[in-house]
């Protein structure tokens, strides 16, 4: 997956975590947050190694 893929998967997840949260869906928002959060750690460990 390219870099710009990337950038967008983590950003739509994001977007619906902030939509999530001002829905009042809790529960899914803290879900989408450290979803995007450990991607985004993953991707950034894989560049790191590279």
């Amino acid at each position: 997956m390219s870099d710009f893929n990337k950038d967008i998967v983590i950003g739509l997840l994001f977007i619906m975590g902030v939509w999530s949260f001002i829905s009042g869906q809790f529960i899914v928002s803290t879900v989408l947050f450290a979803s995007a959060a450990i991607y985004s750690n993953i991707v950034m460990r894989a560049k790191l190694q590279n």
